[in-house]
């Protein structure tokens, strides 16, 4: 009796309906970019940057981001293997660090960096998705969440974090000689006055935002914070009502450092505020 081999794994082929969901990805996320570029044309109008427009901005295009993640919820399971993974995920890499390469004249650079961001938030969709593929059980997640906390807070004390983070400062103070090579990992967006362009958050954190939505569709819980499933509402085709519990924890990340001009590590603030969602959530429905 002969072993029949399994068929070779193709790296570039995907089903039907992936192929026209990561279609969708892709040009909802030159929407965003073109959002973003018109965030920034209209915040060129103002003279000064009152910390209430700011955070009117910061709240308006993290939400639009956030809508950028419904067409991952609706990806049909697929077999891969590591070495899948191991390819786009060298490949999406090598592509953002090219792309980096260009330098485009000055007036471009603004549109460029949005560009950019949004490159970022698509091969940190894709990540995220994969990453939560290997959830078996929801309570997977609380060691998820130690871990992170425990090496971002690590990588702050003794670690790299706070280097990096005195290198970004200063270069957007000063904008003297070229910028840290961190902050091609870094996503920009608008704002009003003379700010233009500033990072706002890391690629990291939004591959922890998008693994906490996928992981809650996966188990059919619904984290949207503005009424329906976000399965339900991408089913549905409707934009525009989604807060899945992992965007409003980057968010109070990004408004408290904006509020007290302190940086605020998002990865464990997003950590905490999923244990905590989760846990009061368990404790409601084991009452109930």
């Amino acid at each position: 009796m002969h072993n029949e081999r399994m068929p070779p794994i193709s790296f570039v082929t995907f089903n039907k309906p992936n192929r026209r969901l990561i279609g969708l990805l892709v040009c909802s996320h030159l929407i965003w970019a073109s959002t973003i570029i018109g965030c920034w044309a209209v915040g060129g109008l103002f003279k000064t940057s009152g910390l209430l427009l700011s955070v009117v901005f910061t709240v308006f295009q993290l939400y639009a981001a956030a809508q950028l993640i419904l067409p991952a919820l609706l990806f049909h399971p697929e077999e891969r293997n590591r070495s899948f993974y191991l390819f786009w995920g060298a490949l999406l890499c090598g592509f953002v660090w090219l792309v980096n390469q260009f330098s485009p004249p000055v007036i471009w650079q603004p549109v460029f960096a949005i560009l950019n961001s949004a490159l970022l938030l698509l091969t940190a969709t894709v990540a995220g998705a994969a990453l939560a593929r290997y959830i078996k059980r929801l309570w997977e997640i609380v060691p998820v969440c130690v871990v992170i906390t425990l090496a971002d807070f690590m990588s702050w004390f003794m670690g790299p974090t706070s280097g990096f983070v005195k290198e970004i400062d200063h270069y957007y103070r000063t904008f003297d000689g070229p910028p840290p090579i961190i902050d091609m990992v870094l996503v920009k967006l608008a704002f009003p006055g003379n700010l233009g362009i500033a990072p706002v958050f890391g690629v990291s954190d939004w591959i922890l935002v998008v693994f906490f939505a996928i992981v809650a569709r996966r188990f059919k819980v619904n984290d949207n914070l503005a009424g329906d499933s976000g399965e339900t509402l991408a089913r549905k085709g409707h934009i525009g009502l989604y807060l899945p519990v992992s965007v409003a924890a980057l968010l109070i990340a990004l408004l408290t450092a904006q509020m007290t001009g302190l940086f605020v590590p998002a990865l464990p603030v997003i950590a905490v505020v999923m244990l905590l969602w989760y846990g009061i959530r368990h404790i409601r429905c084991y009452k109930s």
